[in-house]
């Protein structure tokens, strides 16, 4: 008997070591990872654009609305930030690089992004810009916010950032999270 009950602490002891090595824990806290079984990472150049670089300048205007209306979001895995992905119009037909709607987590700036944005302007967008990728990785434009700054400072908010960064693409909730745009919370101009 005594055997069987150092076998069974044995073994609860190994689950519960395994399930700390994944990120599960005995509550559901702010610090607890949910994998998501399509969960991905990889290595993607990150950039930002903000309020006084967009299209058209001086805004907050979208292409593929799917949280908000406008460019914006606080980083969270229920507000996540917009990020703009490379597209091309082929036929009159765009593809986005990412499907609109699709979430990341991006690991350095502690934030959640969802895909609600392209990069790349004028009739062929796949030979420039975010469409190209940058030394084979995927390129990602991160909105940094900007419109309580100058045009000065959220550009070098936005340089501050771009640099090749690690990607969770399809995240569950619960990784550490950094709150608010990025030029407040990140950069603070």
């Amino acid at each position: 008997m005594q055997i069987l009950k150092r076998a069974r602490a044995g073994a609860l002891g190994a689950l519960i070591s395994s399930m700390a090595i994944i990120g599960i824990t005995g509550t559901a806290g702010a610090d607890t990872v949910v994998s998501s079984k399509n969960e991905q990472r990889f290595t993607a150049y990150v950039t930002g654009y903000s309020y006084w670089d967009n299209t058209p300048p001086g805004s907050t205007a979208i292409s593929k609305p799917v949280v908000h209306r406008r460019a914006g979001g606080k980083g969270t895995y229920q507000d996540p930030i917009t990020i703009a992905v490379g597209h091309s119009l082929e036929g009159g037909r765009q593809t986005l690089e990412f499907p609109a709607g699709t979430r990341f987590y991006i690991e350095a700036l502690r934030k959640y992004a969802i895909v609600e944005d392209v990069c790349g302007d004028g009739p062929q967008p796949q030979l420039t810009g975010c469409a190209r990728g940058r030394d084979g990785r995927p390129w990602l434009d991160l909105y940094i916010g900007g419109g309580k700054a100058s045009a000065r400072s959220a550009t070098a908010c936005a340089n501050s950032i771009t640099r090749f960064h690690t990607i969770v693409m399809n995240p569950g909730p619960g990784y550490p999270v950094a709150p608010g745009e990025v030029m407040e919370s990140t950069c603070r101009s």
